[in-house]
């Protein structure tokens, strides 16, 4: 039997120092200082994410890394260390002055923007070939995400979002569409996605989730960041998870929420800082906070 090839992986380009006229980016008059500095902080971030893309993808296509087990029980591969290696050098080299939080090493520096990064989300399906596995990106800056990168090179898709500026996905910079979350207003009619349920019975949450999931149109177990990317295309419209770090969820925020959407914990605290997640539609938050808080095991 003859094996069937790969489908061809798209490049991703080094983005321009600056959107051509042609680019699909919103157009902003005369942005003021920190719009303007964190869409270079964005386009530093998909330079960066070329970088990484290559080497994840070339040990995933290859699966020449080993395998090791962390203390608490999640799995880490070489390719982890390294991506996480590569993203600090090229921050520590274009924004010295920043802070890093990544998942694999130590946090650096003290500052009011701090770079949040996972090198590898969906470690688990990484090491076992399943394609769904993106690196994620994130820039917090006095408190707020304000800028989001999300690259799943094996599924050859990039989204990103910058504060005020919408959120996108495409092939570059220059070739992109924007994102808007669905209009689905009812529970009856709405697609929900989640990574497991076990982390919700260990939370003691899970009748309350179990009831969200009936109420629901449909459910899938999407999983990990592709979660939140759906929310944000609007082919999901509701996605929960009981227990989450910082660098989990940092770099989707700014893409949920500028897509329209809404993004907080399970207590209804806005953005990454909770340690769990919502994230809907904006019409559909309330209903499924009140689901996942009504009832506890």
């Amino acid at each position: 039997m003859s094996e069937t090839p790969r489908p061809q992986r798209p490049v991703f380009p080094e983005p321009p120092a600056a959107p051509s006229p042609a680019a699909a980016q919103p157009a902003l008059t005369a942005p003021p200082a920190k719009q303007r500095r964190w869409r270079d902080d964005l386009h530093l971030a998909h330079t960066i994410a070329n970088k990484v893309d290559s080497l994840t993808l070339a040990r995933f296509d290859a699966g020449n890394f080993t395998v090791e087990t962390k203390s608490d029980l999640t799995p880490v591969t070489e390719a982890d260390k390294e991506a996480e290696r590569v993203i600090r050098e090229q921050l520590g080299r274009a924004r010295g002055r920043d802070s890093v939080l990544g998942e694999e090493l130590p946090t650096t520096g003290h500052s009011s923007r701090q770079w949040v990064i996972d090198p590898i989300d969906g470690t688990k399906n990484f090491v076992r070939g399943v394609p769904v596995w993106a690196t994620l990106i994130g820039l917090i800056e006095d408190g707020q995400c304000v800028v989001g990168l999300v690259s799943a090179p094996a599924l050859g898709r990039r989204w990103w979002a910058v504060s005020g500026g919408g959120a996108w996905t495409g092939r570059s910079l220059s070739s992109a569409r924007r994102l808007s979350v669905s209009g689905v207003d009812d529970l009856t009619r709405a697609s929900m996605s989640y990574s497991s349920l076990s982390g919700w019975a260990q939370t003691k949450r899970l009748r309350g989730m179990l009831g969200l999931m009936q109420s629901c149109w449909r459910t899938r177990a999407y999983g990990d960041f592709w979660s939140y990317m759906l929310v944000a295309e609007g082919a999901v419209d509701l996605a929960a998870e009981p227990e989450l770090e910082l660098y989990d969820m940092a770099a989707l925020v700014p893409v949920v929420t500028e897509a329209g959407g809404r993004f907080t914990s399970l207590d209804g605290e806005p953005g990454p800082f909770g340690g769990n997640a919502v994230a809907t539609n904006s019409l559909l938050h309330d209903v499924a906070l009140h689901h996942l808080s009504a009832e506890t095991d």
